[in-house]
């Protein structure tokens, strides 16, 4: 059962999600955040939801969160309507009723401040356990220093302990004179942005159009980092657009010139002050022939960005996706077999944390790599060992599920000749696997058309041999036949690996 959101109503949000991970995360909403209006368009879906904003940003399928503003029919402009026109259609249609701005910019801000609040209510044990352990250490070393000026060599003792308490006088001064330079100003980091050049450009302009109604808010001195929301003033935030536009609006305007558009009405409507490199807002303009979408960003990083994670492997929404398709429940046995980092295995072990995981891998820097991902996480349900996939040091019908990404491509692909291997790898896989456990795989579409010619050929079992003549003596007994695969085909899915797609194949054995 969801959390209800502090404000207690319902806020509209939609998420982006990588091709073919829609469905997961419009299962994921509805079952953790018991999320009503649930829609989808081309990589987005929508929803509505009062669960508390920090349930919302744990969503482990989608890739970034925004709060809605709004969402509308394409826009369309006229064909025979002149640049300034256009532009005045284009700037009418998307900025609509004002009012709906600046309630969303309140909704924004208060979501924000409870998202800071949660960071530092979860930084706060660090910092109090880090101070325990120094005034813990500096106990020890006052202790010593007592008992050693009590001994024989009591003068030299009180000697060396005034010279280190000079040493932290003067370290203390040096800290407050720092501290005192940092409130003045003078130190600061000023955050850059990675955006291009022609963006810069066109929010410059958007600056040049716009009154300074508004004094503009700076960075807060001395750490990289957007300047924090004012939730009692959301009529004063500075801000910038981030816009996509494709289809046949494209022909009129490219993306930067329907930011520069945008921004100039909402800074001469509102009031609000664009600025590139360190703004408050960001707002998110979707522009395409199917829909039309107005959001704020929630949180600076993408959701796919693991906090967990020390070393990346495969993509987290996807790993997350494998491990929901695996049915695992409490005390379920989970095994891959080619581990890699393991990041298949720690997004299952942290939504299953009753569950046991096993993690193969032949290579010894993989294995490292995914033993410290592990201790990263604190995930003591993993375990971790060198073997082979081909020869899997686990008895038969001793699995509840096995999930795999096998490697390919060449970020991932290993020397060993997958193709090659996949019939004794599959072989292995179905032999641990108890009957009524799960098989899931990652394969490249090469890998892919190879598992089902492979499977086909099992499931129609020996070619026809050509019958003989019986010849006088001994006739030894025909071999038996091979045993038929009991692997039976749930699912194929498509999905998303950034620049290449990869298809997940889900398995259930069926019998011994």
């Amino acid at each position: 059962m969801s959390e209800p959101d502090s404000n207690g109503s319902l806020v509209r949000y939609y998420c982006t999600a990588g091709n073919g991970m829609e469905r997961f995360l419009i299962g994921e909403v509805k079952k953790k955040l018991a999320a009503e209006d649930v829609c989808q368009t081309a990589g987005k879906v929508l929803f509505s939801s009062s669960a508390g904003i920090h349930r919302v940003s744990e969503l482990k399928a989608a890739e970034r969160l925004f709060l809605l503003l709004r969402r509308d029919s394409p826009v369309r402009l006229s064909a025979h309507s002149g640049p300034a026109k256009a532009a005045s259609e284009l700037q009418s249609r998307v900025l609509g009723d004002i009012s709906q701005w600046t309630a969303a910019a309140a909704t924004w801000s208060r979501l924000q401040g409870e998202l800071s609040g949660r960071r530092m209510t979860d930084h706060m044990p660090r910092r109090e356990e880090g101070r325990g352990r120094e005034e813990g250490r500096q106990g020890e070393t006052e202790q010593r220093d007592e008992e050693s000026s009590r001994g024989t060599c009591g003068v030299e003792a009180q000697r060396m302990k005034r010279k280190r308490d000079e040493e932290q006088k003067e370290s203390s001064s040096a800290e407050e004179r720092w501290t005192s330079e940092k409130k003045r100003g003078s130190v600061g980091v000023q955050e850059t942005s990675g955006r291009d050049h022609d963006v810069e450009r066109s929010c410059r302009e958007m600056d040049d159009m716009t009154e300074d109604k508004v004094e503009h808010v700076k960075p807060t001195a001395g750490r990289p980092s957007r300047t924090e929301p004012d939730p009692s003033g959301p009529d004063r935030l500075s801000f910038r657009v981030s816009c996509k536009c494709t289809g046949s609006l494209s022909r009129y305007f490219s993306s930067q010139e329907v930011s520069r558009v945008i921004g100039g009405g909402l800074s001469r409507l509102l009031g609000w002050k664009a600025d590139l490199k360190n703004p408050q807002l960001e707002v998110n303009v979707s522009l395409s022939d199917d829909h039309f979408l107005l959001g704020f960003p929630l949180t600076r990083l993408p959701l796919a960005n693991r906090s967990y994670m020390k070393t990346r492997g495969l993509r987290s929404t996807v790993a997350w996706a494998m491990a929901s398709l695996a049915h695992i429940q409490p005390g379920s046995c989970v095994v891959d077999p080619m581990c890699g980092v393991g990041s298949i295995l720690i997004e299952a072990a942290q939504e299953h944390q009753a569950a046991c995981f096993l993690g193969l891998d032949i290579d010894d820097g993989q294995l490292q790599k995914a033993n410290d991902n592990v201790e990263f996480a604190e995930l003591p349900n993993i375990q971790l060992l060198k073997a082979s996939s081909t020869m899997l040091p686990l008895p038969s019908t001793s699995v509840d599920a096995v999930v795999c990404d096998l490697p390919f491509g060449r970020k991932f692909g290993t020397k060993t000749n997958m193709a090659a291997n996949l019939p004794l790898i599959l072989t292995e896989m179905e032999r641990v696997l108890r009957v009524g456990g799960t098989l899931v795989l990652l394969l490249s579409p090469q890998l892919s058309c190879l598992l089902k010619n492979l499977l086909a050929q099992k499931d129609s079992g020996p070619p026809p041999t050509q019958e003989t003549e019986p010849q006088p003596g001994l006739q030894l007994p025909p071999p038996p036949p091979p045993p038929r695969c009991s692997l039976q085909h749930q699912e194929t899915l498509r999905v998303s690996l950034g620049a290449i797609d990869g298809l997940i194949h889900k398995y259930v054995k069926t019998d011994a």
